[in-house]
């Protein structure tokens, strides 16, 4: 006779922490992360109507089939109505699909906008590493046999390439507010995860393989960049941050470290 009740308050109580948004995202930091935050949203109270119903007449039936000492009883159900509420599943589910698509589809297949800001990023077991164009605005040629962690080079860049000779490495990211950013991401040993939870963006790198992504971020302030996929005993400590500065803080951020090299 309690279950009834003790599902209907757990229910209340589920709802309550929900919409009150207890527990929650910290705020975005761009458009993306906004259009992403609202088709969440929806998402959320179609499945939090459904379960709402769903608990409550899952107390209902309890109380009004319980045990009350009579002879017991069955039913062949109604296959009208199973094939009602299997439908109506089905139509919310890729409903919310179809429209969730687009928003994710715009990080993973359009592509960069061409003034981009180029940006290779290396991860490797336990710490990310960062590499922009100098004023000549290309990448150097790189070796993996020329790597060098001890002596400041991750990326192992050629000195006989001169388009490498201004290239700036940085363990940390940074980019300018309101630009567009392309990420080239690589992995020297296992699968990684960037993950920058105000962007709403998350991207396995893979070793072997060359991942672009793209975003812009609009706000200015520090966000952490955590490797969210386990990648060895090492996980815990992979994390750097985000920084995002006004381009003019930017510019002079690359040109002192051109500076110092």
């Amino acid at each position: 006779m309690l279950l009834a009740p003790i599902i209907w308050v757990l229910t209340v109580g589920i709802v309550y922490f929900f919409a009150a948004k207890t527990w929650w995202f910290p705020p975005p930091i761009n458009q993306h992360g906004m259009d992403y935050d609202a088709q969440f949203m929806r998402t959320l109270i179609v499945v939090g109507i459904v379960f709402t119903l769903a608990q409550f007449a899952l107390g209902y039936v309890i109380m009004k089939f319980r045990n009350d000492g009579g002879k017991a009883s069955h039913s062949h159900g109604n296959n009208f109505l199973e094939t009602l509420w299997t439908s109506a599943t089905a139509i919310l589910f890729l409903g919310l699909v179809v429209m969730g698509t687009k928003i994710w589809a715009g990080v993973h297949f359009d592509e960069a906008p061409p003034d981009a800001i180029p940006i290779e990023v290396m991860a490797k077991q336990f710490s990310w590493n960062f590499r922009y164009t100098g004023p000549d605005g290309k990448f150097g040629h790189t070796d993996l046999h020329l790597i060098n962690d001890a002596g400041g080079d991750p990326f192992g860049l050629d000195p006989k390439d001169p388009a490498g000779k201004d290239d700036i490495m940085s363990g940390s990211l940074k980019v300018p507010a309101g630009k567009p950013i392309k990420l080239i991401m690589h992995s020297r040993d296992v699968i990684h995860n960037f993950f920058v939870p105000e962007l709403r963006m998350k991207q396995d790198i893979v070793p072997g393989m060359e991942i672009p992504i793209h975003f812009q971020a609009d706000k200015i302030g520090i966000y952490e960049v955590p490797c969210s996929e386990l990648c060895g005993l090492g996980h815990f400590q992979m994390r750097t941050t985000m920084q995002v500065m006004s381009e003019a803080d930017f510019e002079q951020w690359k040109q002192q470290q051109a500076a110092n090299k």
